[in-house]
């Protein structure tokens, strides 16, 4: 039997996995806030990536995206960080043509799905990077260039001792302010209430960010914000979900 030829989606699945390492094979200690689950990248979600990388696919880069260049537009352009699966996002992206969508997610599962369904659906508002947030938000966004952010259901990292881990730390926060125009926005919605209240804190201690909340805390679901598969069976289990919704002053 002949090997399975090595694709385009097989060679960013080990690009993504290898992140760890240095060029010479050592071990990198690096914190990360995700970690690599290797489940099965299916024929489906391969042949997504490898047919149509070409249009809705972005690499890194050490230089800032031409948002123009790249939608033939200048509407908005919302990032949003560990879209999972991609179904909300594609659904958001179709709901709101107003805006430009850029998705990243380091799993190559969800990312050829995403592809799969932005493809079914006629799609062309939207773009997806399979790369670490951090280093894209570093090298890839111009300052002042996006009008928002959006991080759903990211990893709680529930252990005291593995709250570093989280995505959500000021740190992080004062990196995407930079990036965003006035009148950019920051949303953040989790089922882990710990997560939330830490969530709400940071964005509360951040300088030059408003809180749209009237209760100062956290907003009613919006209804722009699709339903995932995760929140309805967590739903059915009578979890709590809670929104944050801050925009730049």
């Amino acid at each position: 039997m002949s090997e399975q030829k090595t694709t385009f989606a097989d060679q960013k699945r080990k690009t993504v996995e290898i992140a760890e390492f240095t060029e010479d094979g050592r071990y990198k200690r690096k914190v990360r806030s995700f970690v690599l689950r290797t489940g099965r990248l299916s024929e489906f979600q391969r042949n997504a990536m490898n047919d149509h990388w070409a249009d809705y696919g972005l690499e890194h880069q050490n230089q800032p995206f031409n948002f123009v260049e790249i939608f033939g537009n200048d509407n908005p352009v919302i990032l949003e960080i560990g879209f999972g699966m991609g179904k909300s996002l594609v659904e958001m992206a179709e709901q709101q043509p107003q805006y430009n969508y850029i998705g990243i997610e380091v799993h190559t599962p969800g990312v050829g799905a995403c592809i799969a369904y932005a493809v079914e659906k006629n799609i062309k508002n939207l773009r997806v990077i399979c790369h670490d947030a951090t280093e894209i938000l570093r090298d890839c966004i111009a300052d002042n260039s996006l009008g928002g952010l959006q991080l759903f259901f990211p990893d709680p990292w529930q252990k005291s001792k593995h709250h570093k881990r989280r995505i959500v730390q000021p740190e992080f926060v004062q990196a995407v302010m930079k990036k965003m125009h006035q009148g950019g926005f920051i949303h953040m919605a989790t089922d882990w209430e710990n997560y939330s209240e830490y969530m709400l804190e940071v964005l509360k201690n951040t300088q030059g960010l408003r809180n749209t909340s009237t209760t100062q805390d956290f907003i009613p679901r919006p209804d722009f914000r699709p339903l995932t598969k995760f929140e309805q069976r967590g739903q059915r289990l009578g979890h709590g979900v809670w929104d944050l919704y801050f925009i730049k002053d």
